[in-house]
């Protein structure tokens, strides 16, 4: 399937307004730069590529489904595009309309640290297949109840890949502190830097990290001390810090739009942790770089 620049924003468009799309994989596509993503994805893929995803890499040739989570950060390179493919992009908010989502939502399939690739044989590509033309061809019926069948797919696909026996072949670190640190490091980076500032952090604590990880927080506390010897918090504050210099001596925002960015409801929290920080005022490392 190809899509021109006019067609990605349909199909983006389309996307956002639905909640949900399935399409077939295009074989002339490219790949994804390392990002956030904004849905859930289930992609069937058979040709060559290296996945990149959260703290891990692995490459694959042969027929696999690819599950991604919109909190963790992925990319894929395509070594040798494949013959023929399916994929099926979602929102939280879309799958949560049926009851049965939350378990969905919590397999291992898409929690950091689980199996988010499995590799296929010719029978398993086929079944998953056929789930997905379903999936294609009911998306553009005028069945009332298209969008309770689509969420019924989708819970299919993952039910059916959970009986499967996952991967054996990806790389792991030594122990899961090390995997959650790694994780949490590489969410914290890839807020900055902050282009705008209309859109503020959304990750500014150390509770937010372990919600958006879905773990508990006395366990990312623990396991980021342990691996780095500074606690979460410290890295958090460490790295605000850091933009918060850049944003004053790089840009023409004022005080308040700065302290906005960076996730302070009154222009005098951020002072305060500024200057509880560093020392000194934001106000004088402006006129300091001036």
């Amino acid at each position: 399937m190809n899509r021109d620049s006019s067609s990605v924003s349909e199909f983006n468009s389309d996307l956002k307004l639905k909640g949900f799309k399935a399409y077939e994989v295009d074989s002339k596509a490219s790949g994804h730069s390392y990002s956030r993503k904004d849905f859930y994805k289930i992609s069937l893929t058979s040709g060559k590529y290296i996945f990149h995803y959260a703290d891990r890499s692995f490459e694959t040739d042969e027929p696999i489904l690819f599950f991604a989570n919109p909190r963790i950060p992925y990319s894929c390179e395509i070594i040798t595009p494949t013959p023929d493919g399916y994929a099926c992009l979602f929102t939280e908010d879309f799958l949560k309309l049926s009851d049965r989502s939350e378990s969905l939502l919590r397999s291992p399939l898409f929690k950091i640290g689980g199996t988010p690739i499995l590799n296929l044989n010719e029978e398993q590509k086929d079944n998953i297949g056929a789930i997905f033309q379903k999936m294609i061809a009911d998306q553009d019926s005028n069945y009332a109840f298209k969008d309770e069948l689509i969420r019924n797919y989708i819970g299919l696909i993952v039910h059916e890949t959970l009986k499967m026996q996952p991967s054996e072949n990806l790389p792991k670190h030594s122990n899961a502190a090390e995997r959650i640190t790694s994780v949490f490091l590489e969410l914290l980076e890839r807020q900055f830097p902050i282009e705008s500032a209309n859109h503020p952090l959304e990750l500014k604590t150390a509770q937010d990290f372990a919600k958006n990880l879905s773990v508990h927080i006395n366990y990312l506390n623990s396991s980021v001390k342990e691996v780095t010897g500074k606690p979460t918090t410290t890295h958090i504050a460490e790295r605000i810090i850091s933009e918060a210099k850049a944003l004053l001596q790089h840009t023409d925002w004022n005080i308040a739009e700065i302290a906005y960015a960076l996730g302070f409801e009154y222009p005098t929290y951020f002072n305060n942790f500024f200057k509880k920080k560093t020392g000194h005022i934001p106000k004088l490392i402006r006129t300091a770089h001036l």
